[in-house]
């Protein structure tokens, strides 16, 4: 990491091809969209998506996307209301370096500001999940699976 501070920048027209040329391992592609796909699914859910490019310096380093406030299962319990980390890709290159820690705390104290008490996750298990280093961030399994991927949460308070 530079001296320079990390810092999560919005995606703009000045920064989009940037954003789009984030790719992670190749071993890791099938665990994670690419960002192309987060920012076209940021573009049809507007209300609940927040992407944000990873900023060392100049240079991208990666990218990071938060939901907020989505009715996890309306049909269930309309009261569930949830937010979290919808996409973490960091570029092969700059792979524990520390900026998806960094990316995390930064979603995690948005929430934080935002009045959200628990922010939740959705990962893959096997060879590669990013579940060890869910963990070490605190965020626990709740039981509960989207679709095939495990959902974890950690308190925000």
């Amino acid at each position: 990491m530079s001296t320079t501070p990390l810092r999560l920048v919005p995606v703009t027209a000045d920064n989009l091809d940037a954003a789009c040329a984030i790719s992670v391992r190749p071993d890791q592609q099938h665990l994670v969209s690419p960002v192309v796909k987060s920012l076209a699914e940021a573009y049809v859910h507007p209300d609940v998506a927040w992407p944000r490019l990873i900023v060392d310096g100049d240079e991208p380093v990666g990218f990071v996307m938060a939901f907020l406030d989505i009715a996890w299962n309306p049909a269930v319990d309309p009261a569930d209301i949830r937010s979290g980390i919808w996409r973490l890709n960091i570029s092969a290159a700059h792979q524990a370096k520390g900026y998806g820690r960094f990316a995390v705390r930064a979603v995690t104290d948005e929430l934080r500001r935002r009045g959200t008490e628990h922010a939740y996750v959705t990962y893959d298990t096997g060879p590669g999940s990013p579940e060890p280093f869910y963990a070490g961030l605190g965020f626990r399994p709740t039981g509960e699976l989207s679709g095939d991927q495990v959902v974890a949460s950690a308190p925000l308070t």
